[in-house]
């Protein structure tokens, strides 16, 4: 794990202009459009201030929707855990997990009175379909070779000479070849199937709510008894029973905490254990290393019963490069988390074998989900709402050591595909603006999704994207064995079309990402 003080710059390789491919949403043939980047490697700091200008991850590549031109905007969405309050189907569904586990018991009635069951994934089909026409010729060893020489050079500028392993170190703590040279994109993975929408409370029935007007009136009633002379202290005007206890609430009536609902103590004689365990993304790992084949089994059973994936779609390479190739730095801060920051798998072990993964990047700020898989025989525990909540309440126990850490962000939320608008239920949510890049609560948000597919949620007509590319000569740039600023990079290009497309990296990215980050130009 790299140490605090020598992480590498990242390293991407941004791809010209915009491509029309197939949306993996309402499956348009030519609608979806973004623009990419394949990351060498990424810092955390980076890889956060991307997101929170509405790039995504895939793998090694990252995205980012055309979100005015797309078919289906696609809006990243993040949850506040330390104001969420579990729903009551949200608590259903816990409450289900503890019966199983205590007793074995399982839910016989019907699954769509659960919450709607898609898994936190955020990968488009035709995303894949982009990655595979791009033609990565980067020559990687000579790439490394340059990047080492570079820092070499640089040292000596200042006076340094680089200690034995140094140089290695500046760029990274493991050999940068292992870091670039990580092969070709991914192959293409299927979106998930339409899950079957939940159902809500019939409103046109009001038994519930008259029987609470019944036991209103009997409480009174009973007051009324035990002080004939109608002396009733607390009553409202409207008539509204006193209240029945102290100011100070017993701790039995206040509504569970969600890791109350979570953690709740399970008998001795439990039918079932579950445990769920933190791996990083690393085959240096051993627990990761130990655990990659039956991960990877439980990936391909997921795959071709929920996706319906032919097997030579979902074969080791195609997972490695998908769920276990991370352009992230592990970094370990002394005021970071305990587990550090970097791309995490969280294996939930039901009995000693693996029933789910939840793939998450540990930010800064947030936890980041990236993708769940899981065994469809457990289909009945409801397992993507379920490891959604337990990654809120994984925020919420990360952010005690780091205050700082504080957002569960759940990828994109699109109000066009019935599907996907499931993330909208995790509340308080936010939406990022697509052109100010500030958040802004969902409830401001949905009116105008109603009218428009792509809107602009910042109601401040003056209101401009404060992060943008102001000085564009201070891109870094990686070029012939050298880093250097656009500025200088600039003036050794003939090629017109060149600027165009440093341009759209800039102000794509905004200008502190564009300062720390490397492009490397061939």
């Amino acid at each position: 794990m790299a140490s605090w003080a020598a992480l590498s710059p990242s390293i991407v390789e941004y791809f010209e202009g915009e491509d029309s491919y197939r949306c993996g949403y309402c499956k348009n043939e030519s609608g979806s459009r973004s623009n990419g980047m394949w990351a060498h490697s990424m810092t955390v700091q980076d890889y956060q201030d991307l997101i929170d200008r509405g790039w995504r991850r895939s793998g090694k590549y990252v995205y980012k929707p055309v979100m005015n031109q797309t078919c289906c905007p696609q809006y990243t969405i993040r949850c506040r855990p330390l104001q969420f309050q579990p729903s009551k189907s949200h608590k259903k569904v816990l409450k289900k997990m503890l019966k199983f586990l205590a007793k074995g018991e399982i839910s016989k009635g019907n699954y769509e009175d659960d919450p709607m069951e898609p898994t936190m994934e955020d990968t488009v089909a035709g995303d894949f379909g982009l990655i595979n026409k791009l033609d990565i010729q980067c020559d990687l060893k000579t790439l490394s070779g340059d990047l080492t020489e570079s820092f070499d050079s640089e040292e000596k500028k200042k006076g340094k000479s680089p200690k034995k392993g140094e140089s290695n170190e500046v760029i990274q703590s493991q050999d940068i070849e292992e870091k670039l040279g990580s092969g070709e994109p991914s192959h293409p993975v299927k979106m998930p199937m339409a899950p079957k929408p939940g159902k809500g409370a019939d409103l046109s029935k009001p038994p519930c709510r008259k029987a609470k007007e019944i036991r209103k009136e009997r409480k009174r009633l009973k007051l009324m008894q035990q002080n004939p002379a109608g002396e009733l202290e607390g009553f409202q005007a409207q008539g509204e029973p006193p209240s029945l206890f102290p100011p100070k609430a017993s701790k039995s009536n206040q509504p569970k905490s969600l890791e109350d609902l979570i953690f709740e103590s399970l008998p001795e004689n439990a039918s079932h254990k579950l445990e769920v365990r933190l791996v990083p993304v690393s085959f240096e790992d051993p627990e990761f290393k130990s655990s990659f084949s039956r991960s990877f089994s439980l990936y391909v059973k997921y795959q071709m019963a929920i996706h319906q994936d032919p097997p030579d779609e979902c074969g080791k390479t195609e997972f490695t490069r998908f769920l276990c190739s991370s352009p992230l730095e592990a970094e370990n801060p002394p005021n970071g988390p305990d587990c550090g920051y970097g791309s995490f798998h969280q294996q939930y072990w039901l009995d000693g074998r693996i029933i789910a993964v939840g793939v998450i990047d540990i930010l800064p700020y947030c936890v980041s989900s990236v993708y769940l898989y899981y065994d469809p025989d457990y289909s009945f525990l409801s397992l993507g709402v379920y490891s959604a909540l337990r990654e809120i309440a994984f925020t919420r126990q990360l952010h005690q050591k780091t205050s700082q850490l504080s957002y569960y962000y759940m990828g994109f939320y699109i109000h066009s595909c019935p599907k996907m608008k499931y993330k909208g239920q995790y509340r308080p949510s936010d939406l990022l603006c697509p052109e100010t890049y500030v958040w802004v609560p969902i409830e401001q948000c949905l009116p105008s999704l109603e009218n428009s597919k792509y809107c602009r949620f910042n109601q401040d007509p003056e209101a401009a994207d404060e992060g943008r590319s102001k000085d564009p000569d201070r891109l870094q740039v990686f070029h012939k064995k050298a880093i250097m600023p656009y500025g200088v990079y600039k003036k050794q290009q003939k090629d017109p079309g060149e600027e165009a497309t440093v341009l759209q990296y800039a102000r794509l990215v905004g200008q502190a990402c564009s300062e720390r980050m490397l492009l490397f130009r061939n």
